[in-house]
């Protein structure tokens, strides 16, 4: 049997916020990985979304902050302005560097750099938005041997993101939104 991915990684822009409520509503409190959000936001909305979305959700919702290391069965959301990266050793780095695809905090510095810190024991999942971050940090997750869960394009209220990520890596699994969660809590067998 294959190891448990030790990071779940998680992508999304126009359409996010509702379906990070769907998503993370169905995790199971007892999930043994964390979870790093990076969705795209308006500067200062990080301490609304983090309060919104811990009503929705039994894990502990954070901002993630530099050097901290991401903790398990806590989702970790990332700073607005920064690219949110995931060091070798294994802690959070923050960017200020250009922008990726016209956004900063982008998903791909994210997944490419988690896909290359977790040696592929991860699961990326990309949903709704409005442009292409996503498809290049998927292809790495995929790369590197991590599970890639795209939305259903067809039911994501914007479905330019999860499409661009079919269209360049494919997925292991794509799903719609109420799915995704259920498939994530099977694969740690909860």
């Amino acid at each position: 049997m294959p190891p448990l991915p030790g990071l779940i990684v998680i992508g999304c822009s126009a359409g996010g916020l509702h379906a990070m409520q769907i998503v993370l509503s169905g995790l199971d409190p007892r999930l043994p990985a964390p979870v790093v959000i990076v969705t795209h936001t308006a500067s200062n909305e990080v301490d609304l979304i983090c309060d919104l979305l811990r009503r929705h959700t039994a894990l502990p919702v954070t901002e993630a902050t530099e050097r901290c290391v991401p903790a398990a069965g806590v989702v970790h959301i990332a700073p607005s302005g920064y690219h949110l990266l995931i060091s070798n050793d294994g802690r959070f780095e923050l960017s200020v560097d250009a922008k990726v695809c016209f956004v900063r905090p982008s998903i791909d510095v994210l997944f490419s750099s988690a896909a290359s810190a977790s040696n592929g024991q991860l699961i990326g999942v990309v949903m709704t938005g409005a442009n292409q971050d996503g498809a290049d940090g998927l292809l790495a997750v995929r790369r590197a041997g991590g599970l890639a869960i795209v939305q259903d394009p067809a039911e994501a209220e914007v479905p330019v993101m999860p499409q661009a990520c079919l269209d360049l890596s494919g997925a292991d699994h794509c799903l719609r939104l109420a799915d995704i969660a259920p498939l994530i809590n099977r694969i740690f067998h909860l």
